[in-house]
């Protein structure tokens, strides 16, 4: 016993003399930036010395009253592999297979989150994957009240078959094409997070800089109890018009009674997490309720009620009778009896507790809108679809997952603050769809992401970004659209310096918010990169909108990055995707045909035009301007009429 004691307090002295640490983001197979400073930082005990060594250089530091050191390498062109060695005095940290090349920032919500294993022809890119030089960071994600100073976890991973899968799919068809045309080792630190709004990646300094979020930004929670309670003041706010109001266990069992109007709830689909139909981070009980129109033939039938799957206790009332209670793995199906449900409109109201498994998806359904019905041997009724009600239970206990969008700033804390001053050559970001019911103040919120972040690293490195593919409904301008609007933002961030845009359209799918060809999208953004970061003559964007005449009942159209001419991707030979309004600002399907480096367009019944636009939906898959290299023409319209979007802000 007494050799077990000392042996433990040995051990426990040297746990706390081991206090030589070097940043997280700094492991094997690292890439550090060539041609820039290289700082490279880390902790030791308070005051101690600390000697590093690497290429041929030796830095030393002496840590401060905090333990933090930090040494700054001359700058060095591509290269290695090398060691780089960090000595303090009683320990020595050793990193093996350094390579000195170009680390590209990948950031940004899903589509960048989006791994090569999630992509087009996986199989493939796995037997092709031996680029030993591309090497790939992932930071878990985090998210924090206060900037923090180190990752939790992270390591260099090196290119090759076994690895790849893992790896950003944009990030690495954008990495695999420079490398091919520069030879140049590429690094890929990745810091994304699916579903994040662009206003969590702003620092708090960066957003004290916009007039409209200062005052979020000097206001921000100071703890994540109150951080809690301001997301459920939100949302009462949204959802009740209140943010104080106090609901009881009293009120919330009026709910449940026959004849109770929850019309004026919130409108959603029972299918889905609750977190992506505006109620973010609820974690507890919530009720679901529908109008259901039963035909008279079904009255006297036995029927089976189609809830889809849920792994909860649940309590369903028809028109206020209790007629299951219980918990149901898998699809449900359940039985009721013949006369429970009335001719005509019935009150269904499903009562459903926090998720059991898996117990991170909140409530809502799984499955799909087939799985929702009333059915008898002869007929059914659909139930389908995003009319469903949807209420949260405040008075019964319940709480938030701490994720990405629950507070501004918070991504940025807990997953760009650390990373700072690792030396970067750039950014890749592929972000939006979070922000399209704000799109008009992304015109702001996006230049100021790039500004502060370039403030941050102290250097106005290149910044290139994907413009939001295709999504959704194929409207027209009548009706407008916000992922139009956000794409016009974008555009407009191009007025910054050193930025770049993917056109993305074409590549999209109206019917998944992830579209799998990641190949042409990491292309493109390399285009760009090879043009104007690496000096490269070559042609790396599609036709964009410059300039509009009005002439006899025609609109002339002249565009920048024509290239060697324009073309058209259509096996009729004619183009689509062009609308055309008057002064009353009625929008009407155009003629549009392509006249050397100008695209004329038209109304065929001789309208007076007064502003054209083109691909102005969320989803213009009929779209077909390109130029001759195979780059599509960017969304655009001529006017600058009040859009859907605009007046919505950030708070």
């Amino acid at each position: 016993m007494k050799k077990l004691f000392l042996f433990g307090l040995l051990l426990t002295s040297h746990c706390l003399l081991a206090q030589l640490k070097i940043a997280k983001v700094f492991t094997d197979h690292v890439v550090l930036q060539r041609q820039k400073p290289i700082p490279v930082w880390g902790w030791a005990k308070s005051n101690e010395s600390v000697t590093l060594t690497f290429a041929g250089q030796k830095q030393t530091a002496q840590a401060n009253q905090e333990g933090k050191w930090m040494v700054k390498f001359s700058p060095l062109e591509a290269g290695g592999p090398f060691t780089l060695e960090v000595q303090g005095s009683a320990e020595k940290i050793a990193l093996q297979d350094v390579l000195i090349g170009d680390v590209w920032l990948c950031s940004g919500q899903s589509n960048m989150e989006w791994t090569v294993k999630q992509a087009d022809n996986f199989s493939q890119e796995k037997k092709n994957a031996d680029f030993p030089k591309i090497r790939h960071f992932f930071v878990e994600h985090e998210v924090t009240t206060q900037p923090q100073s180190d990752l939790k976890t992270g390591e260099w991973k090196v290119c090759n078959s076994q690895n790849v899968g893992d790896f950003t799919a944009v990030g690495y068809f954008f990495a695999r094409e420079v490398f091919q045309k520069t030879g140049v080792p590429i690094g890929l630190l990745h810091s994304s997070w699916g579903g994040s709004q662009v206003e969590g990646w702003i620092s708090k300094e960066g957003m004290e800089m916009f007039d409209e979020l200062k005052p979020y930004a000097q206001n921000l929670p100071k703890n994540w109890q109150e951080a809690d309670l301001r997301l459920e003041e939100s949302i009462k706010e949204k959802l009740l018009g209140n943010a104080k109001v106090p609901i009881s266990l009293a009120d919330e069992q009026q709910y449940l009674k026959a004849g109770y109007d929850f019309s004026k709830w919130h409108t959603g689909n029972a299918i889905g997490q609750w977190d992506w139909q505006g109620i973010w981070a609820w974690r507890g009980n919530g009720f679901i309720a529908k109008t259901v129109e039963i035909p008279a033939e079904m009255i006297g039938e036995v029927t089976t009620l189609g809830l889809a799957e849920s792994f909860s206790e649940n309590q369903v009332y028809i028109n206020g009778k209790l007629v299951f209670s219980g918990i149901l793995k898998g699809i449900r199906k359940i039985v009721v009896p013949a006369n429970t449900w009335k001719a005509g409109s019935n009150s269904l109201m499903i009562k459903m507790n926090k998720t059991i498994e898996p117990s991170w998806y909140g409530v809502g359904m799984m499955g799909n809108a087939d799985d929702l019905y009333v059915s008898s041997d002869k007929q059914k009724v659909a139930l389908g679809g995003s009319n469903w009600k949807l209420m949260p239970s405040f008075a019964e206990e319940h709480s938030f997952v701490h994720s990405s969008n629950n507070i501004g700033t918070y991504i940025y804390n807990g997953m760009i603050a650390p990373l700072l001053p690792f030396a970067i050559k750039g950014a890749l970001w592929y972000q939006g769809e979070t922000n399209a019911g704000r799109s008009y103040q992304y015109r702001k919120s996006f230049p100021l992401l790039i500004n502060d972040w370039r403030r941050l690293w102290n250097d106005e490195f290149p910044f290139y970004f994907v413009q939001l593919s295709s999504y959704g409904p194929y409207q027209n301008s009548n009706q407008g659209s916000g992922w139009a609007e956000l794409r016009e933002a974008q555009t407009m961030t191009l007025s910054l310096p050193k930025t770049g845009m993917a056109v993305t359209t074409d590549v999209g799918n109206p019917k998944d918010i992830h579209p799998t060809n990641k190949q042409d999208v990491g292309k493109r953004l390399a285009a760009e990169a090879l043009k104007n970061t690496y000096g490269l003559n070559i042609v790396s964007a599609g036709p964009m909108y410059s300039s509009v005449s009005f002439d006899k009942g025609k609109a002339t159209i002249s565009f920048k990055n024509v290239g060697a001419g324009l073309a058209l991707k259509d096996k009729f030979g004619y183009l689509k995707g062009f609308e055309i309004a008057g002064e009353d600002k009625v929008f009407y399907y155009a003629k549009a045909e392509i006249q050397g480096d100008k695209v004329i367009v038209y109304h065929p019944k001789g309208l007076k035009p007064a502003s054209v636009r083109y691909a102005w939906a969320d989803a213009p898959e009929d779209a077909n301007l390109f130029n001759q290299e195979g780059f599509p023409a960017c969304p655009f319209r001529t006017d600058q009429w009040k859009g859907v979007t605009e007046g919505v802000k950030f708070k």
